[in-house]
C-alpha cells in the first residue's frame, strides 16, 4: 500500500474512500460479496505479469510452469466442488462464459429460449442490447403473474412453437430454486440443448443447499464472485463430457471430437486471448475455501438471513415476487408503496444502505426507473451479521422508504448503519 501512496496519491485517496464506503455501509446488492484476504492477496500478486495464452501444457509462451500448476489446481478444485467432469476457469466474466457456451452450442441466427430480463433473466439471455439478442433469435419465456415462478405450461407451449436449439435456465433476479429437472423435460421434448446459468446461486449449489444442474444440463456457466465469494470472473462446466454431436453442433474443426474441446477453443482463441493468471490463481484460492466444511455453514446462513429478511418485509406489507425466497435473493415490488425502484435506491443510498433498482415481472416502468429493488444477503453474511441485525436492517429500509424527503431521518439511519458496521468489520487489518 505504501508504494501506491507514494507513487500515485490521487488513486491512493480514491482507494481509501472506497475502503471507507465498503466498511461503513450495508452492501445488499445480491450480486456482490467480499472476498477473503487470501483471495485478494493472490489477485494482487505477481502472476498478473505472466502471459499464458492456451491451456496448461499447451501454451503459446514459455515460462508457464507455475501458472500451469495454479490453473490445474483451480480446475481440480472446481471439479471436486461441483462434481463436474469438465471445467474451464479462463473466462474473464460470466458474460464471456455465456458467450463461449452459446458459440459452442448454437450458430448465429439459431433460436434460443431464455428468461425475460424483466422477469429475472440476464442481459446475456437474449436482451436486444446484448450480443446474445443481436446474434441469436432469442425467444423469451416468463414467470407466472400469480406465483412469480417460471410458468412451465407457457414454456412448453413456446418451445413446441419455436423449436429452440438451446434453452437457458437461471437468471439474475429469480428468488427461487432453478427447476433444472423440469427444464430438462422441456428441452428433451423438442430436442434442445439445456444450459444452466448459476452465476447467482453457485455457492449454494456447491454446498448442496440448492439443487445441482450437473445431471440435467448439457453445459453450466457461472461467475466466481456472488455466493461463491471469489474474485470477479467466470467459469464453464459440464457434468459429463460428450462427443460432438455432428449435425447439432456445427464442427469447428475436423479434429474436434468432444464438446469439451469445442468449449475450450471457443474461450481461447474464440473470444479471449491471454487468460488473467492472477485471477485464475485467486479462483483456485476461493474454490479451496469453498471446499472447507465451514463454507456450507456460511451459505446456510446466507439463506437463513435472506428468509428472515423476506419474512420481515412481508410483515411490513411489502410485496415480494414469488412471495419469498429459497436463496440469497429477494425481489421487492414497491408498487404498493408508491415509490419507484430508482428513488428507493437513491434514498437508501443516502441512508448508507446499498441496493439496486430492478424491474419486476410485468413492470410498466423502464429499466432506468423500475418498480422494484433487488436485495441480497451474501455480503452482510460474510461480515457475520445474523437475525438480530437483519431485523434492524429491515426496519431501517422501511423507515427510509417511509421518509423519502426527511433528511434528518436519513442521516440518523446512516449513523445507525455506520455504528452497526463498526461492530462487523470486513477486513480487520
Amino acid at each position: 500500500m505504501s508504494y501506491l501512496s507514494q507513487g500515485d496519491p490521487d488513486l491512493y485517496a480514491i482507494l481509501g474512500r472506497e475502503i471507507h464506503r465498503e466498511e461503513s455501509t450495508l452492501e445488499l446488492i445480491a450480486s456482490e460479496n467480499f472476498t477473503s484476504q487470501a483471495v485478494m492477496e493472490m489477485a494482487g500478486g505477481v502472476m498478473t505479469n505472466k502471459y499464458a495464452e492456451g491451456y496448461p501444457g499447451k501454451r503459446y509462451y514459455g515460462g508457464c510452469d507455475f501458472v500451469d500448476e495454479a490453473e490445474d489446481l483451480a480446475r481440480d478444485r472446481l471439479k471436486e466442488l461441483f462434481g463436474a467432469e469438465y471445467v474451464n476457469v479462463q473466462p474473464h466474466s460470466g458474460s464471456q462464459a455465456n458467450m463461449a457456451a452459446l458459440m459452442t452450442f448454437v450458430n448465429p441466427g439459431d433460436t434460443v429460449m431464455g428468461l425475460d430480463l424483466a422477469h429475472g433473466g440476464h442481459l446475456t439471455h437474449g436482451s436486444p442490447v446484448n450480443f446474445s439478442g443481436q446474434l441469436y433469435n432469442f425467444v423469451s419465456y416468463q414467470v407466472s403473474q400469480n406465483t412469480g415462478r417460471v410458468d412451465f405450461d407457457s414454456v412448453y407451449k413456446i418451445a413446441k412453437e419455436v423449436k429452440p436449439k438451446l434453452i437457458i435456465c437461471g437468471g439474475s433476479a429469480y428468488p427461487r430454486f432453478i427447476e433444472f429437472e423440469q427444464f430438462r423435460e422441456v428441452a428433451d421434448s423438442v430436442g434442445a440443448f439445456l444450459m444452466a446459468d448459476i452465476a447467482h446461486p453457485s455457492g449454494l449449489v456447491a454446498t448442496g443447499l440448492h439443487p445441482s444442474p450437473m445431471k440435467y444440463c448439457d453445459v453450466i456457466t457461472s461467475t466466481t464472485h456472488k455466493t461463491l465469494r471469489g474474485p470477479r470472473g467466470g467459469i464453464i462446466m459440464m457434468g459429463k463430457d460428450f462427443e460432438n454431436p455432428w449435425g447439432k453442433i456445427a464442427p469447428k474443426s475436423g479434429r474436434v471430437k468432444n464438446v469439451s474441446e469445442l468449449l475450450d477453443s471457443m474461450v481461447m482463441p474464440g473470444i479471449q486471448g491471454g487468460p488473467l493468471m492472477h485471477i485464475i490463481a485467486a479462483k483456485a484460492v476461493a474454490f479451496g475455501e469453498a471446499l472447507m466444511p465451514e463454507f456450507k455453514s456460511y451459505t446456510q446462513e446466507i439463506i437463513n438471513n435472506a428468509q428472515a429478511m423476506a419474512d420481515g418485509f412481508l410483515k411490513l406489507d411489502y410485496k415480494l415476487v414469488s412471495g419469498g425466497t429459497d436463496t440469497h435473493v429477494i425481489l421487492i415490488d414497491l408498487s404498493n408503496k408508491n415509490i419507484t425502484g430508482k428513488l428507493a435506491e437513491n434514498t437508501l443510498g443516502k441512508a448508507g444502505i446499498t441496493v439496486n433498482k430492478n424491474m419486476v415481472p410485468f413492470d410498466k416502468r423502464s429499466p432506468f426507473v423500475t418498480s422494484g429493488i433487488r436485495v441480497g444477503t451474501p455480503a452482510i453474511t460474510t461480515r457475520g451479521m445474523g437475525h438480530v441485525e437483519i431485523q434492524k436492517i429491515v426496519h431501517w429500509i422501511d423507515e427510509a422508504i417511509s421518509n423519502l424527503n426527511n433528511e434528518d431521518v436519513l442521516k440518523r439511519i446512516k449513523s445507525n448503519v455506520n455504528n452497526l458496521c463498526l461492530n462487523f468489520p470486513i477486513y480487520s487489518h
